[in-house]
């Protein structure tokens, strides 16, 4: 099947055929001829499957194929969890829409001065991309009107879940008309986002995407059983030295690790960057700009980059810190592995960790790969997989303050100061 075969707008297709893309994916197949049909979506898909555009183009379609005057508010409404995730967003709605005179996009979201914000939607506009938070803040101001809204979109809705804003969604939704069409998108679609979708959506069409598509076949994944901190550092070091390693992205569980090993990062001579959300809005946006033009090879980051980031140099992803659930980490590791290329999922994973580890692999129905590096294998040589993996011991995630300033210095395989790099790409 081809986009031409969808029955999409002319011109959308068109901008389609200038990004670069001939084939849809199987959410596109699925969701975008019954949401071109005016059906409800309940999709359950995972970062990297398209699925930005699975509602974009038909929606895109719609607003072209049915112009109407100028009003108030917009008729398209995008809802995101997060302020990098909305952008993404906004981006994707523009290039898709470069071909409709006309129509305009409006992105706001926290963390950006209001009066910037204020101006864009004093003008006339058709889509909104928004999190919930500033667009509830706009809307307690009388400055965005919904009453215009034909399609509500809530993307990533687990997201948006777990962050707290199903009272503001709630809320949003009361402001539309009820004959709106609403598509919803989430990795997983059960428990509070199951009765979220039941109160929100009418008749929804179901569409999914298989789990052979979405556990990430094309990024290797690879488990290493860690003692400590110092341990895990050693096999950082070793595998940032991989000549395959183009660009990466290195997760800790907290901002304040997050700065850390990136400051021990630097001070070894690696070109790298933070990634967290203390950072400003203005620093977050140029921080992910520098990545994409290649200023810098490694961001060391929080789960605020696992969503949203789209940069197809990133070769390599490893969880310094495993993340809190299965669903976090698949969309940690589908920040590599982007547009069919290839990609290498690294996970340092103590005995305390094993009960996590194996919840990711019923999640994403893969075995993650054990994997000892000869000379830095863990104190317990047992399998990490079985309960003989040893003491366990206080893990960098458990500790009060990095435990690499002084005695972790000049350990096997760290690199002293004035050692830089052969190449940092």
């Amino acid at each position: 099947m081809s986009f031409q075969d969808l029955n999409l707008d002319p011109d959308v297709l068109k901008a389609i055929e200038d990004a670069g893309f001939q084939t849809p994916t199987p959410i596109q197949e699925q969701a975008i001829p019954e949401i071109l049909k005016g059906s409800d979506i309940r999709g359950c898909a995972q970062t990297g499957t398209g699925k930005t555009a699975a509602f974009l183009l038909p929606t895109l379609s719609r607003l072209a194929s049915n112009p109407v005057g100028v009003g108030k508010g917009p008729r398209v409404l995008i809802l995101a969890p997060t302020r990098e995730l909305a952008m993404q967003v906004s981006q994707e709605t523009i290039k898709y829409s470069r071909n409709l005179s006309r129509l305009r996009t409006v992105c706001v979201y926290g963390g950006a001065p209001y009066p910037v914000q204020k101006k864009q939607l004093a003008r006339p506009y058709e889509v909104l991309v928004a999190t919930p938070g500033r667009l509830m803040d706009f809307l307690e101001q009388g400055r965005i009107n919904l009453s215009r809204v034909e399609v509500l979109i809530l993307d990533e809705a687990d997201r948006l879940l777990d962050m707290g804003f199903i009272d503001p969604i709630k809320e949003i939704a009361a402001e539309t008309p009820d004959s709106r069409q609403t598509l919803m998108f989430s990795a997983t679609m059960k428990g509070s986002v199951l009765g979220l979708s039941q109160a929100l959506l009418n008749n929804p069409v179901d569409v999914s995407v298989k789990t052979e598509y979405v556990s990430n076949q094309n990024i290797e994944q690879h488990l290493h059983a860690i003692d400590n901190v110092k341990h895990k550092h050693r096999l950082l070091t070793h595998h940032l030295s991989d000549p395959t390693l183009n660009q990466a992205i290195i997760f800790t569980s907290t901002k304040f690790f997050a700065n850390a090993l990136m400051e021990k990062l630097v001070e070894e001579g690696y070109s790298a960057a933070a990634l967290h959300g203390d950072m400003s809005q203005q620093k977050r946006t140029k921080t992910i700009g520098r990545l994409r033009q290649g200023k810098f090879q490694i961001l060391v980051a929080t789960d605020v980059a696992a969503r949203g980031v789209d940069v197809q140099s990133i070769s390599h992803v490893i969880n310094f810190d495993l993340p809190s659930t299965a669903e976090d980490y698949v969309h940690r590791i589908g920040r590599t592995g982007r547009a069919g290329a290839m990609g290498k999922a690294l996970s340092f994973a103590a005995h305390k960790d094993m009960r996590l580890v194996k919840e990711i692999e019923k999640f994403t129905g893969q075995k993650i790969t054990p994997v000892v590096i000869p000379g830095m294998e863990p104190t317990a040589k047992a399998d990490i997989r079985t309960k003989q993996f040893g003491k366990e011991r206080r893990s960098y995630s458990n500790d009060r303050r990095p435990q690499w300033n002084k005695s972790s210095r000049g350990g096997p395989g760290a690199r002293k100061p004035s050692q830089k790099r052969a190449s940092t790409r």
